[in-house]
């Protein structure tokens, strides 16, 4: 019970960062600010989400593979976010 409560929550906090980011996205007036709130928040909700379903997978091939996918989240998404800023500068 206690594994399904916390890979609820932090599934939740994932999908609630990532509409805050798109809320910013929407709302917010210049092309590097909408870069800003996008970047940060997209890789953090990410995050939670992928690990709501390590904690909920428990320990297996799947979590590998995800843990996989959540390290290659983390390293290219931020990088991504810079070359998109640095075209905009330009």
């Amino acid at each position: 019970m206690l594994i399904l409560i916390l890979s609820g929550l932090s599934i939740f906090i994932g999908i609630v960062a990532l509409l805050i980011g798109s809320l910013g996205l929407i709302r917010l007036p210049d092309v590097f600010c909408r870069i800003h709130a996008v970047g940060m928040i997209d890789t953090a909700g990410a995050s939670f989400i992928i690990l709501g379903m390590v904690i909920y997978e428990g320990f297996t091939l799947v979590t590998v593979k995800l843990l996989f996918v959540g390290i290659f989240l983390f390293f290219t998404s931020p990088i991504a976010t810079h070359a998109v800023a640095q075209v905009a500068h330009r």
